[in-house]
């Protein structure tokens, strides 16, 4: 019988390669003769879950800018921010936005584990969503300050290391909490900030050390010349596979203790497949459905997007909607056992 570990492996390896396929198959798909005139003359609202100018909030904007010319009748696109917390955007898309297709949420990938981590302010149900695809899979880094003590990932276990965080929920806060449990690292994390611009300016004036997770591709885009400069220490790398580009950074996975950790560790990376995963409410039509999972898919044919992308050093790998149905389905038959102890490790104490 296939474990629950086995399973997850093997979703994650195989929606890479299926991705292209499927993206390119969407897109060659006609839209519904009922749904194609319906956006003609409406405004999208497209949430972005993030402070203006992270990562989140550059990718919604560049995609909202090409978005409507894959959209029969050609809709407005409209970026709006959520910033406060990482669970407001999900709760609003679930249970209050309109259901007609005219509302979509980039949203953070947390929201994919929050019911087994049991966070706090938890109003959805991941499965009845209207997955539109990822418009990104990511690894996170954890990083420090040029001026802190911590140099090496080894440092992490012997200092403690004071990091910023938006909220519960967020990976800048789940994820050293899950890192402090799981690995033993000595974390404490510092609530309250509206998004990963306002950590980067804490971390400058010296209030905090670093960062536990923060996108890689986010890095790149918002801070390059921290990377140029040497201004930060990248420490540690967290995903089921290893960045090509982070070289030799050791991974979180080298610091397992167990394999029932590590089969925690490794379903709290799965998420990371889905980096940017793009919502509608539950409820929206079928077809209304189809038409925006197509436009999404097409961005990764789109030349002038794919330009603004690179100019931008934004990072766009689109995961179709149907593969994230698989990693949803996956995790919502989560082992009562594995989803117990992934709990328990956010309960720990940072």
């Amino acid at each position: 019988m296939t474990s629950h570990r086995t399973q997850t492996k093997r979703v994650a390896e195989s929606l890479a390669s299926a991705a292209v396929a499927a993206a390119a198959m969407t897109v060659c798909l006609s839209p519904p003769a009922a749904a194609v005139d319906f956006y003609a003359g409406k405004q999208i609202n497209y949430i972005a879950s993030g402070g203006v100018g992270g990562g989140y909030d550059l990718l919604a904007r560049a995609t909202a800018r090409h978005l409507a010319k894959h959209i029969p009748g050609n809709p407005a696109v409209i970026v709006q921010n959520m910033a406060s917390g990482s669970l407001l955007a999900p709760n609003y898309m679930f249970s209050t936005a309109p259901t007609d297709g005219t509302a979509i949420a980039l949203v953070q990938r947390t929201i994919l584990l929050a019911t087994l981590t049991n966070a706090t302010g938890v109003r959805f149900d991941i499965a009845k969503f209207n997955w539109l695809g990822s418009l990104n899979s990511d690894t996170g880094v954890t990083l420090a300050w040029h001026t802190a003590k911590h140099k090496t990932a080894k440092d992490l276990f012997e200092k403690e290391m004071i990091v910023g965080s938006v909220g519960a929920g967020a990976d800048n806060e789940a994820t050293p909490k899950l890192y402090n449990s799981l690995l033993g690292t000595k974390f404490r994390v510092i609530t309250g900030y509206s998004g990963t611009p306002q950590m980067g300016l804490a971390m400058e004036r010296e209030e905090i050390q670093g960062i536990g997770d923060w996108a890689w591709s986010s890095i790149k885009a918002v801070r390059p010349d921290w990377l140029r400069d040497h201004k930060v220490t990248l420490l540690m790398q967290g995903a089921l596979k290893r960045n090509p580009e982070l070289g030799d950074l050791p991974s979180a996975l080298d610091f397992i203790r167990n394999d029932a950790d590590r089969q925690v560790l490794e379903l709290y990376f799965t998420q990371k497949t889905a980096a940017r995963p793009v919502i509608a409410p539950p409820g929206v039509p079928a077809d209304r459905v189809a038409i925006l999972r197509k436009a999404f898919a097409a961005l990764a044919y789109d030349k002038a997007f794919l330009d603004e992308i690179d100019k931008s050093r934004l990072e766009f790998e689109f995961v179709p909607g149907e593969d994230i149905d698989q990693i949803v389905a996956l995790i919502s038959a989560t082992p009562a056992t594995v989803g117990a102890r992934l709990s328990k490790a956010f309960g720990a104490a940072d």
